[in-house]
């Protein structure tokens, strides 16, 4: 792949509308839930938070996820990490609905210039949220870009996750959660998780792992 496209971010006028619709049919959708919320962070995150935050959620639960927290906490102050393909432009359609920026990179395609501008939102006081195992996979797989970022910014990583007992999963590679309507839901946070600032390779694949297993060892749909 050439640097140029590389850099190319992608997604037209049609791709936003696409993601508005979706917005909006989840805005709707998720205002049936009766939602619970468990804070298991220990950083009390409705209220001020004094040091910087980097919300992961895994690919399966985007649908839900971010309407489900407006509703909690709004979303002033989150920012969103999106790809540079079509469907990264769909997402910030749809994250538009939610007053929700979106930064466009990923792993494959401008994720250094991804990642230097999450870090100058964050000097700015924004959370970054970021899906791990996106934009197309391997499921459940953490990337290395949200361990770099807390690692380069010394933020807390917290995993917010919806347990959804009465659900479909969606045949799509990350096996998208749809809550059934007017079911009752439990939005999870925990445990901030910290990333030492200097580390070797090994350290780092290694540290890469650690959370990845705490990510999955408190997500219900592995």
């Amino acid at each position: 792949m050439s640097r140029r496209r590389s850099q190319e971010i992608r997604g037209g006028r049609r791709a936003l509308l696409m993601g508005r619709a979706a917005g909006w049919l989840a805005r709707i959708w998720c205002r049936t839930l009766r939602v619970e919320v468990a804070d298991e962070s220990g950083m009390n995150l409705r209220g001020r938070v004094g040091e910087p935050v980097v919300i992961a959620l895994w690919h399966s639960q985007v649908f839900c996820l971010p309407p489900v927290w407006s509703r909690w906490r709004g979303t002033s102050g989150l920012v969103a990490l999106a790809s540079a393909s079509k469907d990264g432009a769909v997402v910030e359609g749809a994250l538009s609905v939610f007053g929700i920026p979106v930064v466009r990179g990923s792993s494959s395609r401008r994720g250094a210039t991804a990642l230097v501008a999450l870090r100058r939102c964050m000097t700015r006081g924004f959370w970054p949220c970021i899906t791990p195992d996106g934009p197309r996979g391997p499921r459940h797989r953490l990337q290395p870009g949200l361990v770099k970022l807390a690692q380069a910014t010394g933020a807390a990583i917290v995993h917010a996750h919806l347990e959804c007992p009465t659900a479909w999963r969606l045949p799509t590679w990350d096996r998208l959660v749809v809550p059934v309507p007017f079911s009752r839901v439990r939005l999870v946070l925990g445990g901030a998780l910290r990333v030492p600032r200097v580390l070797d390779d090994a350290a780092f694949e290694a540290e890469r792992r650690r959370i990845e297993q705490i990510l999955l060892s408190q997500t219900e749909d592995v």
